[in-house]
């Protein structure tokens, strides 16, 4: 079979930034034969990894790392997946191509993994929202409360406002809409969340599930650090270098605009697939929902808006929220600055998947495909697209971590990896079955 010519990196050439701190990559050895033209040593064990962001390079290099043949292919121009930051050549404030990602958990072993591999500075997501002609402060807190309600009240007789403005008659709420009525009332549902969330997710709150609005605090103090977690912070010189990092080891080649086809699997031993679940069945059975989002970039001198970022509640703003990304770097000076107007929409099949949706039917038609990969030999699913999941970029390393840990054991033992770590049906960690 022929592969084409692809850019890649290989360990003992120098891994290079250019001016926009986009990665210089060479060529390196190719593809490995197939495995009816190769000999193969008894231990050896050769593995595709599908994808070049943080699951791909995290679960390879740990493999790398014990002694198997890595290699890695990605699509797309660069490494890093959506997590992909790049310097903007004119002003050269360092962007977040797809969109922001902030790095925050309580995971230490994490927090440790991805200090090794650059510096994080330290940095606190403080979100604002336009709404109603104001400007407050998110989650919700001590500081939002009283000014939206022109109040001066202590915590306590906070709590006790709120309680009087929720709708007690709710006992246990089953929608989005539900829960936001029965813990902040309609006032603050209505200034807040109703309309950034018909916005964001395409339909009314009463269609989404409580869960969704549960992750978001409401808080009876004045701490306005959207995240809760120990360790909250930025990469200095952004993630695409990180993701680099990890990816340089001896036993791990990468391949950029290289697209997966199932005879590229019949090379190798395993296969370790980030990209989408119903995409690796050619979308046989239909496809599942997501979300994608268009950025309308624009370019200002000076300081466009004095935050990382400015969310619009109000539905008649069509845009969910406001980016500028010099806010994401405070240690930078810039005089210029590079802004994202966010649009959320329905996903095409020419789009960037980005929040998978989730609802009862994508579920239903989720679990057919969880049916079919489980008979799929020699293959685990990994990532956000491979298990069809919302996951936070340190819970994607954890299973990442977990997941090559996984599978070294069964490489030990000499049995199947299962086709998931993380059952994407109930979240449950998974063994495999003969």
């Amino acid at each position: 079979m022929h592969f084409p010519r692809v850019k890649c990196i290989h360990q003992g050439w120098k891994l290079a930034l250019g001016s926009t701190n986009t990665l210089l990559l060479w060529c390196g050895p190719p593809l490995p034969r197939h495995r009816s033209d190769a000999q193969f040593e008894d231990d050896e064990v050769r593995i595709l990894f599908v994808g070049a962001g943080l699951s791909g390079a995290v679960i390879g290099r740990r493999l790398a790392e014990a002694g198997h043949a890595v290699t890695l292919i990605d699509s797309r121009a660069h490494v890093g997946g959506n997590c992909h930051t790049e310097r903007d050549a004119q002003t050269d404030v360092m962007v977040h191509v797809y969109g922001p990602h902030i790095f925050h958990t309580d995971d230490r072993e994490v927090w440790d993994y991805v200090n090794g591999f650059t510096r994080f500075m330290p940095f606190k997501n403080q979100v604002k929202t336009t709404s109603q002609g104001a400007v407050y402060s998110l989650p919700v807190n001590l500081h939002t409360i009283n000014q939206f309600y022109g109040k001066t009240m202590r915590p306590a007789e906070a709590r006790a406002f709120l309680e009087e403005q929720a709708d007690t008659s709710i006992t246990d709420p089953q929608t989005f809409e539900e829960q936001a009525l029965r813990f902040v009332g309609p006032d603050l549902y209505a200034a807040f969340f109703k309309g950034y969330t018909e916005k964001q997710w395409g339909c009314s709150p009463t269609e989404l599930p409580a869960s969704i609005l549960k992750r978001l605090p409401v808080r009876f103090n004045y701490d306005d650090n959207y995240f809760f977690h120990r360790f909250q912070g930025m990469p200095e010189n952004g993630y695409t270098p990180m993701i680099a990092a990890i990816l340089d080891h001896p036993g791990m080649d990468v391949m950029l605009e290289t697209t997966f086809t199932p005879e590229m699997g019949a090379q190798f031993d395993h296969v370790f697939y980030s990209g989408p679940l119903d995409g690796y069945f050619d979308y046989r059975l239909g496809r599942l929902g997501y979300r994608t989002l268009d950025f309308e970039r624009f370019s200002e001198t000076g300081d466009y808006q004095g935050c990382a970022v400015m969310n619009y509640g109000d539905r008649d703003v069509p845009f969910t929220r406001i980016t500028e990304h010099k806010h994401f770097s405070p240690w930078e000076e810039h005089e210029g600055t590079v802004c994202y107007r966010e649009f959320s929409r329905s996903c095409t099949p020419d789009d960037i998947p980005y929040y998978p949706i989730r609802m009862v039917e994508e579920k239903a038609l989720l679990a057919r495909y969880v049916e079919l990969a489980r008979e799929t030999r020699g293959v685990t699913f990994v990532g956000r697209l491979g298990t069809y999941r919302y996951l936070d970029m340190d819970v994607t390393i954890r299973e990442a971590l977990d997941t090559a840990a996984d599978f070294l054991a069964h490489a030990a033992a000499g049995t199947p990896a299962p086709a998931f770590h993380i059952d994407p049906l109930t979240g449950l960690r998974q063994v495999a079955t003969d």
